[in-house]
C-alpha cells in the first residue's frame, strides 16, 4: 500500500463524537512508552504526524488520521506508566475501553510491545482483556535494532509460550523499526488486504 495522504481529523474523549462515516479504522495503542508515535510516523512516512514526546503518556485521548481518504488510523492513549493522576487515567481508561466496546468501525487493533523486555504482565492483562471482549488484534513488536536478531527471536519466542498457556493460537504479529522502517510493508501490506476483504463482503 501506497500513503497517498495521511491527515489529522480529531482527537476527543467521546467515543460518540468519533468520526461519523463509515471508513473501516485500526487502532494502535500500547505502553506509555513503547514507541507509538515514532511508529505511526513511520508508517505514514511524515515527521510529526503523531506528536513525539521525552514524557511518556502523551497521548491522551482519541486521535483519528484520515489514511488516503480510505481508512483511519486511530490513536489511542497508552495504557499504564502515564505520569497523570488517577481519576485522570481512569478517565482515559474508561473510553479506552469504550473505543472498544462501542466502535463499529474499529476492525482492528494493534497492541505494541517494547521488544526489548520479557513478557510484561500490563501487556498480557490487556491483551487478554481484548480476547474476553472479542476485540479482534494483532500484536506490533517495536524497538527491534535495539536488539540482535537471536535476542530478538528469544523474547518473541517468551512470549509466544506465555500467550498459549491461556490462549490456543498466538495472534498475528509484526516485528518493526520506527528508525530503520523494517516491518513498514509488512504492516500496510496487512492492512491493505483487510480493507480488500471488507470491501469485497
Amino acid at each position: 500500500m501506497q500513503i497517498k495522504s495521511a491527515e489529522f481529523i480529531m482527537s476527543n474523549s467521546d467515543v460518540a463524537k468519533c468520526p461519523k462515516d463509515r471508513f473501516p479504522e485500526y487502532a494502535f495503542i500500547g505502553r506509555s512508552n513503547v514507541g507509538k508515535s515514532s511508529l505511526i510516523n513511520m508508517l505514514m512516512q511524515r515527521k510529526n504526524l503523531a506528536k513525539t514526546s521525552g514524557r511518556p503518556g502523551k497521548t491522551q485521548l482519541i486521535n483519528h488520521f484520515l489514511v488516503n481518504k480510505n481508512w483511519y488510523l486511530v490513536d489511542l492513549p497508552g495504557y499504564g506508566y502515564a505520569r497523570v493522576s488517577k481519576s485522570a487515567k481512569k478517565t482515559f481508561q474508561k473510553f479506552i475501553t469504550d473505543y472498544f466496546n462501542k466502535r463499529e468501525q474499529m476492525v482492528l487493533a494493534f497492541v505494541l510491545v517494547d521488544c526489548r523486555h520479557e513478557p510484561q504482565p500490563i501487556d498480557l492483562e490487556f491483551m487478554q482483556w481484548m480476547g474476553e471482549n472479542q476485540v479482534p488484534f494483532s500484536i506490533v513488536f517495536t524497538k527491534a535494532d535495539k536488539l540482535k536478531p537471536n535476542a530478538l527471536l528469544r523474547n518473541i519466542e517468551a512470549y509466544a509460550q506465555k500467550m498459549l498457556e491461556t490462549w490456543e493460537e498466538m495472534p498475528s504479529y509484526f516485528v518493526t523499526s520506527a528508525s530503520s522502517s523494517e516491518g513498514r510493508d509488512e504492516l500496510l501490506q496487512y492492512i491493505d488486504s483487510v480493507n480488500q476483504d471488507l470491501n469485497a463482503s
